[in-house]
């Protein structure tokens, strides 16, 4: 694309929520490119649990983990931990993150990230029309499984107030949940059953469907690194190696790497990285019907396509360091838990989440540049909250959203 060129609207970023958005928008007939440096879907998007989780409006910083917070983080081998030379860096994040922990923020965050969720799973079956989608979910359900008495009692204010927001979930026995998954019928857990759930059975053919039906709307893909935001007369201009062009709007939705982009269109947005892992074992049948969370070691099993993924833990610390092995290895240990027989994983992946302390995406227009759409942030939830974001980006560009509905994720919440 030559320097000189322009376009109606650019989305930068080619995850889940980019793939969505630039579906979305040029399904309602605009003039749609498409930017990012690697192949669509290759990040995050590829990497996690295959979820689309329309029940975790709990946020990842809560009364609960607040408590926890001094042996999570103290534990390498906790299910949430850090990188201590990225200590520094975090400190901000982490502040805010504590504040956003207590009950009055906890109780507003899960109730902004519920009306959201609402409507996920309805907005997940029409992007599955749209894109081909229909033999690559799995509609069994999700479950979490407790195997410490403390574990379930500790997670009591959760399903009450789950249950206040209206998520469909059921309180199992050990027997109960032996019969969902006879595999762990000789785990003792107690059981927490989500029926609505959907899981992808192959997260890289559907994200390469997402795209081919991009494309095919008129989406144009481009395979370039965006360096430089700048908000001129003649609307946004995006820079780069071998880039140059200038768009009417810009949807930011580069996941973990958002800030810099947010930053240089005036928005200061305290976003951090969560590094996140998974394994894969080669299976012959699956060995799960649905993905199984283990609370306490804060992974998920997921039956996939010839395979079990295990994926999950939060590591903070950023998108430069290598791969941490001993995280890698904290999956492999806690797998054998429950299937001591697997062989040696099939791959090794590391993938980079995009974190905000109060678990909520941001989803606006930028203040400072109104020709900025914000739309990432989301966390463990991106997958699950996709085709939502394109729905409400759309309806923003548009000026069909409502004012009051996009405050709780507006990007300007961070400076109050």
């Amino acid at each position: 694309m030559a320097t000189t060129s322009s376009v109606e609207i650019a989305v930068v970023g080619a995850g889940v929520v980019g793939l969505a958005t630039a579906l979305r928008l040029a399904g309602e007939g605009h003039e749609v490119v498409l930017i990012d440096p690697n192949e669509p879907g290759s990040g995050a998007s590829f990497g996690n649990a295959g979820t689309i989780a329309e029940y975790a409006c709990m946020p990842v910083g809560n009364p609960g983990v607040l408590r926890a917070l001094p042996k999570l983080l103290l534990d390498p081998d906790s299910p949430f931990a850090w990188r201590w030379a990225a200590l520094f860096q975090l400190a901000p994040w982490l502040v805010r993150f504590v504040r956003q922990s207590f009950p009055e923020p906890t109780r507003a965050n899960a109730l902004a990230l519920a009306g959201l969720l609402a409507e996920a799973l309805p907005a997940w079956e029409e992007m599955v029309q749209e894109a081909g989608l229909q033999d690559l979910m799995r509609r069994n359900g999700c479950l979490y499984i407790y195997r410490h008495e403390s574990d379930f009692a500790g997670a009591a204010a959760g399903r009450s107030l789950r249950a206040e927001l209206g998520v469909h979930q059921e309180v199992l026995t050990a027997e109960q949940v032996a019969g969902l998954e006879p595999r762990l019928a000789d785990i003792e857990a107690r059981g927490l059953y989500f029926p609505d759930s959907i899981n992808v059975s192959d997260p890289k053919a559907m994200l390469a469907r997402l795209a081919a039906a991009a494309t095919a709307r008129g989406v144009q893909l481009l395979r370039a690194n965006v360096a430089s935001l700048s908000a001129e007369a003649s609307g946004v201009r995006l820079s780069g190696p071998g880039l140059g062009i200038t768009a009417r709007t810009v949807v930011i939705a580069a996941g973990a790497r958002s800030r810099a982009l947010a930053t240089q269109a005036g928005d200061r947005i305290p976003l951090e990285t969560e590094r996140g892992y998974h394994l894969e074992f080669p299976t012959d049948t699956p060995l799960l019907n649905r993905p199984v969370c283990p609370i306490d070691l804060g992974f998920y099993m997921t039956p996939m396509d010839g395979r079990l993924r295990i994926a999950g833990t939060v590591e903070l610390g950023g998108l430069v360091a290598p791969p941490n092995p001993r995280r890698l290895a904290l999956l492999d240990r806690g797998v054998r838990q429950f299937f001591p027989e697997l062989g040696r994983p099939s791959s090794e992946w590391l993938g980079f989440r995009p974190s905000l302390p109060d678990s909520r995406p941001v989803i606006g227009r930028s203040r400072r540049s109104p020709g900025v759409v914000h739309a990432f942030g989301h966390g463990h939830l991106g997958l699950t909250l996709a085709p939502i974001t394109a729905r409400l980006v759309a309806d923003l560009i548009a000026g069909r959203g409502d004012p009051v509905y996009y405050q709780a994720f507006a990007p300007d919440r961070f400076s109050v």
